[in-house]
């Protein structure tokens, strides 16, 4: 069977592109901005400013650690009067920036978004927008009535992986979409990094994990299929990482450091953490669970006295670490999503996306198009970002673009540059929501009252 590759980035789609956006910087005014929240993803939104001075500059931080808060008023050079502890001595003050990036820890998401909103400021926020529908709900009105621009950090919607997918659909190539199957592996180490050691462990100092990790994909789903859901089921448990699965071999050490299997067991902190700053690897997860400089000391002593060095069988968790949701959607158009701990690969999303004339076959990377028209000639496209030489193209690139993007729509004052606005966000956070409620009570959930409820413009 004949397969034709065909890579529009590098010939036509991505040039256009560039060309756009290079017309477009002509006359885009330079924006400034604030960092609330210095910690992973505060420093890769703050990355876009540094690496383009001529677009943009972060002019304050707030930040309530001191090593990460200094660290990053040393690197974006800003003076001694705009670095906080604080974000709320910031709103005390007269609007000095176009804008303001918020990725405080998802629990505190509601008080700055409010506060900024209502000083005037445009904003992006971190995903999750908030952890209950209430807070989502009111940091849209808050957006819409002071006429601010909000856009959500799903950076899922701005890859160029995710615009060929939705552009082959949009198009009728496969027909009518009439299923999606979406799978997130998260990854061994990365779900007990985050999810069982770290800051998503538990849903009353977080959320639960669908929300913190998954609304990325519910609302990835809703994007593509185009349509509003309308019910959903789930399933799901933590169902493996707890004291009763603990190896016997563990016997009862409490940390990896005093554990007799530390260099065998999968889950092993000293693993996950120490071996790699031991072969100079000072990034993600490694530089989350220190407050100081890294190295194999810092780290050591994070294991010895931190929650990272904790046996991932003995920690406080209580959030799913396997879950699967049901949706159904107007027109009878369905869609399941599988969120997984236990995977080789790493939120390497797996999609297939089935439609009346053909499906789609996609893998994070490629996306493979069957026509059943054309049976023998099975297309498959290979986009890739052009800003992968940032050191914002995690996340396919999503990172980079969802800056651009949001700084854009800021400078011009066009909220249609932003494809994960509030109205987009709110309604996928309400299908999320309605997951949750599925699964605790065991039943089949309306989406249709609880987002007729929010959804208004």
């Amino acid at each position: 069977m004949q397969n034709h590759t065909v890579t529009p980035t590098q010939q036509n789609e991505s040039n256009a592109y560039i060309t756009k956006r290079e017309e477009r910087i002509k006359s885009q005014k330079h924006i400034s901005y604030i960092v609330i929240g210095a910690g992973n993803r505060g420093n890769v939104y703050a990355t876009y400013a540094f690496e383009n001075p001529s677009l943009a500059r972060i002019v304050a931080v707030a930040e309530p650690r001191k090593y990460h808060r200094e660290t990053f008023a040393k690197k974006h050079s800003l003076p001694a009067d705009n670095v906080f502890s604080d974000w709320s001595e910031i709103v005390k003050r007269d609007k000095f920036a176009d804008a303001v990036v918020i990725t405080t820890p998802d629990i505190l998401h509601i008080g700055p978004a409010l506060a900024f909103a209502n000083k005037g400021y445009h904003i992006l926020l971190e995903k999750p927008m908030a952890i209950s529908e209430e807070d989502c709900g009111a940091i849209a009105k808050a957006a819409q009535q002071n006429n601010v621009i909000l856009a959500v950090g799903h950076v899922m919607r701005y890859t160029p992986y995710t615009q060929k997918i939705k552009e082959i659909v949009d198009s009728g190539k496969i027909g009518k979409v009439m299923c999606i199957q979406h799978v997130e592996p998260v990854g061994w180490f990365h779900f007990a990094h985050s999810y069982v050691r770290g800051n998503w462990r538990r849903e009353s100092e977080a959320t639960f994990s669908l929300m913190a990790k998954s609304c990325h994909d519910i609302d990835w789903i809703r994007y593509i299929m185009g349509v509003p859901c309308t019910k959903v089921s789930s399933f799901g448990s933590l169902s493996y990482f707890t004291k009763e699965n603990k190896p016997k071999e563990a016997g009862e050490a409490k940390r990896c450091l005093d554990c007799p299997i530390q260099d065998t067991c999968a889950y092993s902190a000293k693993t996950v953490y120490l071996d790699r700053v031991k072969k100079g690897h000072t990034g993600w997860p490694v530089h989350i669970i220190v407050n100081s400089d890294i190295d194999i000391e810092s780290v050591t002593d994070a294991l010895k006295n931190g929650p990272y060095g904790r046996c991932a069988y003995e920690c406080d968790n209580d959030v799913c670490d396997n879950q699967v949701v049901n949706m159904e959607f107007e027109g009878g158009r369905t869609a399941s999503f599988t969120m997984i701990a236990f995977s080789e690969e790493v939120c390497v999303r797996k999609t297939r996306v089935y439609g009346t004339m053909g499906q789609l076959d996609c893998d994070g990377t490629k996306i493979r198009l069957f026509d059943f028209r054309d049976p023998q000639n099975p297309q498959t496209f290979s986009p890739e970002s052009e800003f992968t030489r940032s050191k914002m193209s995690g996340h396919g690139g999503g990172d980079w673009y969802l800056m651009d993007s949001f700084l854009a729509a800021v400078a011009f004052n066009d909220p249609s540059l932003i494809l994960s606005g509030p109205h987009e966000t709110l309604e996928s956070h309400l299908i999320v929501f309605a997951a949750e409620k599925a699964r605790r009570e065991n039943n089949i959930v309306s989406t249709v009252d609880i987002t007729g409820k929010w959804l208004k413009k």
